[in-house]
Formats: structure tokens, C-alpha cells, sequence
């Protein structure tokens, strides 16, 4: 087993865990912070829907590009050296966005945002999956919760800034010292792997395994349900707010109110799925999931006015809880003791996924955002084809 962890304390526990869920509520919270501020920010720096899709898709290639060195070296190196270099990093895109008066400079930020996600993000939730190797479900799921309160605080916080005149430059100044804040939570920390020198793979080592499991059916198969998948997560939620303002006609302020409701109801849809997950199967739940999900997007999309489609977006936020937990649970036990191989392979996967958004805004700039907005129904229909029958 690659990825070990020093025996702790049950007070020095706790501490370690929270430091690394909150690194992944800051990371969420940017995250939902971005998605119900991009109408805003495209008025400001009059983006087009194409700039718009290659600001959420070029990063995540650039991502794609480093994050497997990154996860291998988290299997066969100093896993604590790159989660603290990936937050300073993390720091620097937000004071970038903070200062960026242009696409190009959005472009960029963007661009050194995602790696070091990987780094400072990624490094610490395999860290987590380390601390219960025999119960990956369940740890994500309480992973997934403190993403999913990040989401619901990030238009809260916006709120705040504008209350406060601090403006969404304001905010996200705010958010870098929060890494920092973070940063040195993480520093006070013990190591993040601590297997004996003799027993440290090398690099060529971790490049083996990682080949060796993207020949791997089954590995296979969870990171391409994975990728489906995020079609109704990440990626829906970065377009609810542009679909509220631009197709259902509300305003901006309304737009965020979308996001708003949809994150608030995955959060309790993920205070929910912890407990379920102990006496129901994750992938049977999954797939009952998916069959609800298909059938709220469509009422969505169809839905002829906008209080209904708001309760449909709520109803939408508490039928997907659930999926990235169990998915991502699968594949961290489907390669046992390599959590950090894990996610460099998960990165490989989303080399293709991150075209999605550059595809879909080019799609939204011909036939409209409704067309766009009707290919994300092929994430729960994945799952429904793609899901294990035993």
C-alpha cells in the first residue's frame, strides 16, 4: 500500500480531517461563488459565449496536462510539500481573478487555478481516502458535503461582499487569504504519506500502476460514469444561472437565486446521503438516481414558466446528491492503496472532458443555450446505460 498516514491521536485526527475538508468547502466555495457570478462578470468584461466556454474548458485541459505527474508524485514523494506549493498556487490565481481586467487575464488565472486545484484539492481528499481505505463511500460522502456547503456559502459570500461595497474583486481577494489560512492549517499538519524509505515506490513505478490501470475494465468504467456524471454536476451548475437570465428571461440577481436553490437543496441532499448509504447499496440508490434525474431535467427544460422551474431545479439538486460520492468511492476501490495514482488517472479522463464546455458553448452560439442546455440529459442517461447490473 502506497499512500499510508501516521498513526494520530483521536484529537490530532479531527484536526487533520477538518483541515482537509475545509480545504475542499474553499474549493467549492469559489467554485459556486464563479458559477452565480459569471453572468456579472461577462457584462463587465463583455465575454462571449464562446469565451465563456473556453474559460471553463482551456483550464481544465491545462489541468489535465499536470495533474497525473502530480498524483503519482502524491504516491511517490513528498505528498505534503505539493499540497502546501499547490496552495500557494491556489492563493495566486484568486488575487490574479481579483485583478484581471480582461478575458486574457481570466484565461490565465483560470489556467494556474486548476493545477493547483489538483495539487492543494485533489492530494488532500486521496489523503482522506487513505485515513479509511474500507470505506471510500462513505468518507466521500462526507467529502462531497463539505464541497456542497462551500456551494451554498458561495452566493452568501457574494452577498456579503456587495453589502459590505467590496465587489466580486473584493471577494475573491478574500478567498486567497483564506487559502492562506488554510495553507498553514495544512503546513501544522503530519505528513500526508509516511511509508517507510525502503518501502517508497519511485516515479517510474507510479507511471507503471497508472498505465496499468487505464487498461483496467473496470477502472475504466467508473472514470467514464465519473466524466457522465458531471455532465448534471459541475458542469449544469456552471450554466444555471446564464440559463435562467438568457432563456428564462429573470434577471441577473434571479439568475444567482437559481443557483442558489440548487445548491442549497444538494446540500441537504448530501446531509442525507450519509446516513442512507449505511443501510442502502450506493449503486442501487444510483441508478434509481438517474431514472429521476432524466425525468426532472426534461420537466425542466419544458417547464413553461419560472417559479416551476424553480422548484424543478430543487428537485434536481436533491436527485444527483450523492453521485460524485459513490462514483468516485468506486474508483478509489477499484485501485486499492493508490489513491494518488487514482487521481492522476482521473485527470487522464478529464483530458477529454474538458472539451465539454468549449463543445457546448459553441453548440449554445449556434442553435441557442436551450440546445446546449438539452445535451447535459445524455449524464443521467449514461448512468442508466453504463451502471453494473450486480
Amino acid at each position: 500500500m502506497f499512500s499510508t498516514t501516521p498513526k494520530l491521536s483521536y484529537s490530532r485526527l479531527r484536526v487533520f480531517i477538518l483541515t482537509l475538508l475545509a480545504i475542499e468547502f474553499l474549493d467549492e466555495l469559489v467554485f459556486g461563488a464563479e458559477g452565480a457570478l459569471m453572468p456579472t462578470i461577462r457584462s463587465e468584461l463583455a465575454l462571449t459565449y464562446a469565451q465563456i466556454g473556453v474559460l471553463l474548458s482551456l483550464p481544465k485541459i491545462v489541468g489535465t496536462m499536470v495533474e497525473p505527474a502530480l498524483g503519482i508524485l502524491g504516491d511517490t514523494w513528498k505528498r505534503k510539500a505539493i499540497v502546501i506549493g499547490g496552495g500557494m498556487m491556489f492563493a495566486l490565481s484568486l488575487l490574479l481573478v481579483a485583478t484581471g481586467q480582461s478575458f486574457l487575464a481570466l484565461l490565465i488565472a483560470f489556467s494556474i487555478f486548476n493545477p493547483a486545484s489538483g495539487a492543494f484539492v485533489s492530494l488532500s481528499q486521496a489523503t482522506l481516502m487513505d485515513l479509511n481505505p474500507k470505506r471510500h463511500e462513505q468518507m466521500m460522502a462526507r467529502w462531497t458535503l463539505a464541497g456542497s456547503i462551500g456551494v451554498v456559502a458561495g452566493p452568501v459570500a457574494i452577498s456579503a461582499a456587495l453589502a459590505l461595497n467590496l465587489g466580486w474583486r473584493g471577494l475573491f481577494g478574500g478567498f486567497a487569504v483564506f487559502t492562506l489560512m488554510l495553507v498553514w492549517s495544512a503546513w501544522r499538519q503530519p505528513d500526508f504519506n509516511n511509508h517507510p524509505a525502503e518501502e517508497t515506490p519511485d516515479f517510474r513505478d507510479g507511471v507503471r500502476l497508472a498505465l496499468r490501470a487505464l487498461r483496467d475494465r473496470n477502472v475504466l468504467r467508473w472514470l467514464a460514469l465519473l466524466e457522465s456524471a458531471d455532465l448534471m454536476l459541475d458542469i449544469f451548475l456552471g450554466f444555471i444561472a446564464l440559463y435562467f437570465v438568457d432563456v428564462v428571461r429573470v434577471s441577473e440577481a434571479e439568475g444567482a437565486l437559481a443557483v442558489a436553490v440548487w445548491s442549497t437543496a444538494s446540500l441537504i441532499g448530501d446531509v442525507l446521503i450519509i446516513p442512507l448509504l449505511e443501510r442502502v447499496r450506493g449503486l442501487v440508490y444510483l441508478r434509481w438516481s438517474a431514472l429521476v434525474t432524466l425525468a426532472l431535467y426534461v420537466a425542466l427544460l419544458l417547464a413553461p414558466n419560472a417559479p416551476i422551474k424553480y422548484i424543478l431545479i430543487a428537485s434536481l439538486g436533491l436527485s444527483v446528491s450523492g453521485w460524485y460520492a459513490i462514483l468516485k468511492g468506486q474508483l478509489y476501490s477499484a485501485m486499492p492503496g493508490q489513491s494518488g495514482i487514482s487521481m492522476a488517472i482521473s485527470s487522464l479522463a478529464g483530458t477529454v472532458a474538458g472539451f465539454i464546455p468549449i463543445g457546448l458553448g459553441l453548440v449554445a452560439e449556434r442553435f441557442g443555450l436551450l440546445g446546449a442546455m438539452a445535451l447535459l440529459a445524455l449524464g443521467p442517461v449514461s448512468l442508466i446505460v453504463g451502471l453494473p447490473r450486480r
